[in-house]
């Protein structure tokens, strides 16, 4: 017996599920990994409000000035990643962001400092569900440029490079990093390839900035450390206020 419809579940699906309408999520949106960093962002907000919310994952939209920004959760793996950045697009959502977290793979980078995307090397099992390993996922130059005025205005140390997303955090072994950095990865982490290869996808203009947690090339852990949870700060602030730089590029 054939599958009634070409896909399963659709993002539209969901949204559906749920009764979000057309313009209920911002143009501009700010996607992070755990519910207390999306809860951070909010308190930046005038009037949030949930518009969507999908198992444990929930979208929220108010004003960030007079600029209407959606901030969700859901992002810490690759699939969930996957179904964040697929509701994102499917809500009309023109501008992505995602602040999270990464791990250094280049020494001359500290705890503390914050990491701006602009390429990607795929080492999840989510994107060969979309593109074939030719593809080149690459964050939005106009996102990546308004990220690095932001960060500069608040004099903040930052690095860009190319990101690795590995689903096996417990397989970062020397020989697997290391072949990584030969490739040219500064950073890893586990969500910015599905976010940004399907984003790319859907013509949705995204980057990302993470905060450094801890660096495997020193074997230094900075998850206790303060210069973690400072940065967890920059990059909230540089993501509202990128935002504000691309609205008013925009206009």
């Amino acid at each position: 017996m054939q599958m009634k419809k070409e896909i399963h579940l659709s993002a539209e699906d969901l949204l559906g599920m749920v009764q979000v309408r057309p313009g209920d999520f911002g143009k501009f949106a700010i996607i992070t990994g755990p519910a207390d960093r999306r809860d951070a962002v909010l308190k930046k907000l005038k009037d949030p409000m949930r518009n969507f919310s999908f198992m444990e994952y929930a979208f929220y939209t108010g004003y960030l000035d007079d600029i209407k920004v959606t901030v969700g959760n859901g992002g810490r793996f690759s699939p969930d990643s996957a179904i964040t950045a697929e509701i994102a697009c499917a809500g009309g959502v023109e501008y992505l962001i995602r602040a999270g977290s990464c791990g250094a793979v280049d020494e001359k980078i500290n705890i503390g400092d914050s990491f701006i995307v602009d390429s990607i090397i795929r080492g999840d099992g989510v994107t060969p569900s979309y593109v074939d390993e030719n593809f080149k996922t690459n964050s939005n130059k106009e996102v990546i440029d308004a990220l690095k005025k932001a960060a500069d205005n608040l004099k903040l140390s930052y690095h860009v490079g190319t990101n690795w997303t590995t689903d096996a955090l417990l397989r970062e072994t020397r020989e697997v990093v290391e072949a990584k950095r030969s490739e040219g990865a500064r950073s890893v982490d586990m969500v910015c390839s599905a976010l940004l290869t399907i984003a790319q996808l859907k013509k949705v203009k995204a980057a990302a900035i993470l905060a450094v947690s801890d660096n495997l090339i020193t074997g230094e852990m900075g998850f206790i450390n303060p210069k973690y949870y400072m940065a967890e700060n920059h990059i909230i602030q540089v993501s509202l206020d990128a935002i504000k730089i691309l609205a008013k590029n925009k206009q």
